[in-house]
């Protein structure tokens, strides 16, 4: 099951050619990344109340066209992993159902305390898998 968040491109995130500029890109995965977590595992902040954060360790972005100022996007958001200490993350971005960047991002599970790498919690593992697609 996917999230979807939408957004509309503001004239600053744009570059001198007029089209959104490349990082902003991680910016909108950031974005709709936080409302996902939220609305399917909960406040970030629990999980580090808890004692456990995750970091980002890979970004992949593959651009297909590009979106402009004003553009209104959707961002659907899919858990598309879930390994022992990390999960990836798929954000496709649209534009009236034109795909316009693939985005895949992996973050590992670290302990607050060490900030060494340690398994997923198993709450946040239930509650990630029962917001994934199934096989």
């Amino acid at each position: 099951m996917s999230f979807v968040h939408e957004l509309r491109v503001r004239y600053g995130e744009c570059d001198p050619q007029g089209i959104v500029f490349n990082a902003n890109y991680l910016l909108y995965f950031d974005v709709a990344f936080t409302e996902y977590w939220r609305a399917r595992v909960g406040p970030w902040q629990e999980m580090v109340q808890r004692g456990t954060d995750a970091v980002v360790a890979e970004a992949n972005l593959r651009f297909r066209s590009p979106a402009r100022f004003d553009d209104a996007l959707e961002l659907e958001v899919t858990t598309e992993e879930l390994g022992t200490t990390s999960t990836t993350t798929r954000v496709d971005i649209r534009r009236d159902g034109e795909l316009l960047v693939e985005m895949r991002l992996r973050h590992v599970f670290v302990d607050t305390d060490t900030w060494a790498k340690t398994e997923m919690p198993a709450w946040i593992r239930d509650r990630l898998a029962a917001a994934s697609p199934s096989p």
